[in-house]
């Protein structure tokens, strides 16, 4: 049985997933558990799960997203990050956005410069259509980061195989060998699904991440 929010969780369990707080200023050598940890942390509240949970249930993709953005916001600030995101401007840069390089989300660590690169970046796609999500996961491949995530959403589970197919064959096996094994940083998938809400949060989202030298979306 999975835990529900605000459950009490097992040692043994809250290992497996490590729902503790990232420590702030770096990632450690595995930023796609600490940021996934941290995720579910943020889920623990209730203010932030309800409506996510609320809008998967129903369907309704916009609120799914503007939901996601807090969560997602949220995330970044428990990895010590200072995060720009819509309704959600930085101050940081010279140059004052809300939305940097059209990406969703995007996430810097502490530094000394004026001009910094981002630690992590993030698309919340809540279209349904397969191209949009290449889309999505393009955009995040085309900049330096040491995390690339992008959210997007099936009705069942039984959609995300042929989905990560798709994503494998027409955006990463357009990279080509030389060009992937380049790549540097983690990048990963997180599908929600409608069918699997009763597990809310942690059945609700597959995770997945790219392997480099095989070109392949592993489940993680």
């Amino acid at each position: 049985m999975r835990p529900s929010i605000g459950q009490r969780i097992p040692c043994g369990l809250a290992s497996s997933i490590l729902l503790c707080r990232a420590p702030t200023g770096g990632m450690s050598a595995h930023p796609r558990e600490q940021f996934r940890g941290a995720f579910y942390d943020s889920l623990r509240v209730t203010e932030r799960a309800a409506p996510l949970k609320e809008a998967a249930l129903a369907g309704r993709l916009g609120a799914w997203t503007q939901a996601l953005t807090a969560v997602a916001v949220e995330t970044g600030r428990k990895m010590g990050w200072k995060v720009s995101a819509k309704s959600h401007k930085l101050d940081l840069l010279p140059v004052q956005r809300s939305e940097y390089l059209g990406l969703d989300v995007i996430a810097f660590a502490d530094g000394e410069k004026r001009w910094r690169f981002p630690a992590a970046v993030m698309e919340l796609e809540n279209s349904a259509d397969v191209d949009q999500i290449a889309y999505s996961l393009w955009k995040v491949l085309s900049v330096r980061a040491t995390l690339r995530v992008v959210f997007c959403y099936r009705r069942s589970s039984d959609q995300v195989p042929t989905l990560v197919k798709h994503l494998r064959e027409e955006v990463i096996e357009a990279m080509g060998l030389a060009g992937r094994v380049k790549l540097e940083g983690q990048t990963v998938l997180v599908v929600g699904s409608r069918n699997e809400s009763e597990t809310f949060p942690y059945g609700f989202f597959n995770w997945w991440e790219l392997d480099t030298n095989t070109g392949r979306f592993e489940r993680v």
